[in-house]
């Protein structure tokens, strides 16, 4: 039952309470300056009708006109209960009253002005808006108008009024000039594009502005390209030549795009002869070939839109003669633009080095069939490019200007350009060598012999100031008589032109000046030789070894040698050991075995022949050891040849000894089957006992198999078992090296973590014990893995003291000591009743020189 009671109160006898209220009107009545029993009273009549909930928010700012949260409550109120409304609702006027009253006490509390302005924006009503967001700027401090601007900007832009929201813009850049992109925007997007570009131009000049999106200086400055120079009607109060230039002189790696916005600009204003001017200056300015790449294409794309206006044109409106001479015109114009461009792309190189010789020759033989231009190109490259920065030869610039006037039959004009280039002061001596050279080929060309001996006799003769070939600080017309490329065809012209006299003199020059080469010296002694100048051909070859160490002295050893023995044979015999011994003095390995070899050649067919063996002996010691197996073959064929085979059995024993394992395998085999030969049967199994050492079974089946066969032949039952007792202790030997590594592998992995003794000292002897258990019942298995299959077919060998009743019955009879031979051994059977007997003659090889008596 709800009570109603009536406030007697002579001031407001129009409140009527419920009696659930009498608590919250008595704590008002008690604290009515308190905020808190107020808020409590409200929260409690949040249910309330909204008239009762009015009329006690009103209550209470009417004793609290100054509590922020009293109002922002209340105001929040009085819109929700509005906001279903329209907008023409007299309840909306009453709500922007009651915001007015508490402007009078709130007016610096941004969020009230905030709330109230969107309520506006809300309602519709633009001036009283902007009104009261002037006012709120008013009001409030400066450094609060940070939070009025950004709705106050939305305000400006949900309404199309340019001149209003320009204004507002305007204002608002004095307090944040770096929002001045988003001014810019709104420019565009409301066609204001002149005042766009001005501000867009100031903010590029302002070298302390930064972007707010991030864009750098040269993205800022590309869009205000791209603004002015599209839109020329528009932006007249800039110019756009000059700001494009200077964009030109700022940002010097996108000349490209500049360049190509500023023909823009003018093709847009319609000026196109101007366009053309611009990209005409583009394409002789740029300094890349992406730059120059971009203009041209542009070029090229606007000289053909062009053809294509004026064809369009004349089609609609009739061709007239003039229409036709302008077209073709503008296809010749295209055209030789079209032509220019190998030489343009080749000029955008030259100007990025104008030192490279490639690129010039390149621009010459783009101007071929024109000769004015050619030598227009070479004065210009000879003018331009410094010897000591060029990239190529730079000599190859005067060489091909005279070819060219010698080609065109200018044979003075060709002089002169030689002679001028005899005098450039080149970086390297063989640039100014050739340029002489080719002095001295063009008098050849034209038979003019006395002129090239003069010109290169010339060019050799000794300077007023002697200077070393490598002196980078002198001039290289001191150091060009030092050159082997002038001397070498002086050379040869004296001796196709000169004398014998002159041409000799030459060589002892270019030996005197210590710049010859070996080939240099093997030509001057075949060139005495060929005049039958022999001791003076020795002599320079002495000359030549003085010169020269090894390995370069090799060819000049093996000449000399090669034509010293030729021409005496076995007359100085001791000089020409002495040759080869001073020759073998300090030889490397790699060089020795042919001058061993002609040595040994020499003493077989001049010298003894214990000489010559005494070489080859020597030669096995001193080659390299990939040629020691090729020596050794030698050595051992003449030493047969010579004193028979017996003789080769120490050299045998030499070269098994010094050999490496697969060489020396392939010797004992040898020298086996050579004691075969002269019947020596124990010498030959001892060799292969010894060899067998080396022989591991799995990979040298073939050496166990040529031993099988050969006791066969000429073995018995003993040095059979002997042999296959011998095969399987060298492959446990080789198992057992396996074992041992892979053990010693296991050993230092394991070392980290320690072993089972380390942890209980007391059982180490069990289980040390265990694992060698172990270790025997794996090797056992891994032999029975090894071990050969058995042999379907048994070998019986016959025992001296038997008798042919019990060989039948032994042969009838399982054996029990039978032999197993392995899948690869051949299978062979002996009948036990005969024995096989071979007779050998012995081989005439062993008598050696006594064969004949």
């Amino acid at each position: 039952m709800v009570v109603m009671a009536r406030l007697s109160r002579p001031e407001r006898p129009d409140l009527v309470f419920e009696e659930e209220d009498l608590p919250y009107e008595e704590e008002i009545m008690r604290n009515q300056f308190s905020v808190k029993c107020w808020l409590r009273y409200i929260e409690f009549k949040q249910g309330a009708p909204k008239p009762r909930l009015n009329q006690l928010y009103e209550r209470a700012l009417k004793l609290l006109p100054c509590s922020y949260k009293l109002w922002y409550r209340y105001l929040k109120a009085r819109r929700a209960q509005v906001k279903h409304r329209c907008v023409t609702d007299p309840a909306y006027e009453d709500v922007n009253n009651c915001h007015e009253r508490a402007f009078v006490f709130m007016h610096k509390m941004p969020r009230l002005w905030l709330d109230y302005c969107q309520f506006l924006m809300d309602q519709g009503r633009v001036t009283h808006t902007r009104r009261t967001f002037d006012r709120a700027l008013r009001a409030l401090p400066i450094t609060q108008h940070s939070r009025i601007w950004p709705l106050y900007l939305r305000f400006l832009r949900s309404h199309p009024l340019p001149e209003t929201a320009v204004r507002g813009y305007r204002r608002f850049l004095k307090l944040s000039p770096e929002s001045a992109e988003e001014y810019i925007e709104y420019l565009k997007s409301s066609d204001r594009l002149d005042e766009a570009a001005q501000r867009l131009a100031t903010v590029v000049n302002d070298e302390r502005f930064v972007s707010k999106a991030g864009k750098s200086n040269y993205q800022l400055w590309h869009e205000l390209c791209d603004l002015i120079s599209q839109n020329p009607d528009k932006v007249q109060s800039l110019s756009v030549d000059a700001i494009i230039r200077g964009g030109l002189t700022r940002f010097t790696d996108q000349l490209g795009k500049l360049w190509c916005s500023l023909a823009d600009y003018y093709i847009r204003s319609g000026h196109f002869e101007k366009a053309r001017d611009v990209y005409e200056e583009a394409i002789r300015t740029v300094m890349t070939v992406r730059d120059f790449t971009q203009v041209f294409d542009s070029y090229a794309q606007f000289e053909e839109s062009m053809i294509a206006a004026k064809m369009e044109t004349a089609s609609e409106l009739g061709r007239e003669e003039e229409d036709d001479v302008d077209l073709e015109l503008r296809l010749a114009r295209f055209e030789q633009l079209i032509s220019r461009r190998p030489l343009l792309l080749n000029s955008v190189l030259l100007r990025q080095n104008p030192h490279h010789v490639h690129e010039w020759h390149k621009r010459v033989a783009l101007h071929q069939g024109r000769p004015r231009e050619i030598i227009n190109t070479y004065t210009e490259a000879v003018q331009t490019v410094d010897p000591f920065k060029a990239t190529g030869k730079p000599h190859t610039l005067w060489v091909a200007f005279a070819k060219f006037y010698e080609d065109n039959g200018q044979l003075d004009d060709a002089r002169v350009i030689l002679e001028k280039a005899t005098k450039v002061s080149f970086k390297q001596v063989d640039d100014l060598a050739s340029v002489w050279c080719e002095c001295g080929e063009l008098e050849l060309r034209h038979e003019n012999y006395d002129q090239a001996l003069r010109l290169l006799r010339k060019a050799t003769a000794l300077p007023a100031r002697r200077a070393e070939y490598f002196d980078g600080s002198e001039p290289v017309q001191n150091r060009v008589y030092k050159s082997l490329k002038v001397w070498s065809m002086l050379a040869d012209l004296e001796e196709s032109l000169g004398t014998f006299q002159s041409t000799k003199a030459v060589y002892d020059r270019i030996l005197d000046l210590r710049i010859a080469t070996p080939q240099i010296v093997i030509n001057y002694a075949m060139f005495l030789e060929e005049h039958k100048y022999f001791e003076e051909s020795f002599k320079a070859y002495e000359r030549g070894i003085s010169l020269f160490k090894w390995p370069n002295v090799s060819d000049i050893w093996s000449t000399y040698l090669t034509k010293f023995i030729a021409r005496y044979g076995g007359q100085k015999l001791e000089r020409a050991r002495d040759l080869f011994e001073q020759a073998l003095d300090g030889c490397p390995p790699k060089y020795a075995k042919t001058l061993y070899l002609l040595y040994a050649q020499l003493e077989e067919e001049w010298g003894l022949a214990r000489h010559a063996m005494a070489v080859y002996e020597r030669a096995t010691r001193a080659v390299e050891p990939a040629q020691q197996y090729d020596m050794f073959n030698i050595y051992i064929k003449r030493a047969a040849e010579i004193y028979g085979v017996t003789h080769t059995r120490s050299i045998y024993q030499k070269a098994i000894e010094v050999l490496s394992d697969e060489h020396a395998r392939e010797m004992c085999l040898r020298f086996a089957d050579m004691e075969c030969k002269l019947g020596e049967i124990d010498r030959a199994r001892a060799i292969y006992s010894f060899c067998s050492q080396i022989c591991d079974p799995r990979t040298t089946g073939a050496f166990w198999q040529t031993w099988k066969d050969f006791e066969v032949r000429h073995g018995n039952e003993d040095t059979i078992r002997e042999m296959l007792r011998i095969r399987r202790s060298v492959q446990a030997t080789y198992n057992t090296q396996v074992n041992f590594m892979a053990s010693q592998m296991l050993k230092v992995s394991g070392s980290a973590t320690g072993t089972v003794s380390d942890l209980a000292p007391g059982q180490s002897g069990m289980d040390d014990m265990k694992l060698l258990e172990q270790r025997a019942e794996q090797l056992a298995a891994e032999a029975e893995q090894d071990q050969p299959s058995r042999a379907q077919s048994k070998i019986l060998f016959v025992r001296s003291d038997a008798s042919r009743e019990e060989l039948a019955e032994l042969a009838q009879q399982a054996n029990p000591e039978e032999i197993e031979l392995g899948e690869d051994e051949d299978e062979m059977d002996l009948e036990p009743n005969e024995v096989r007997l071979e007779q050998q003659s012995v081989p005439a090889a062993v008598f050696g020189s006594l064969k004949e008596d």
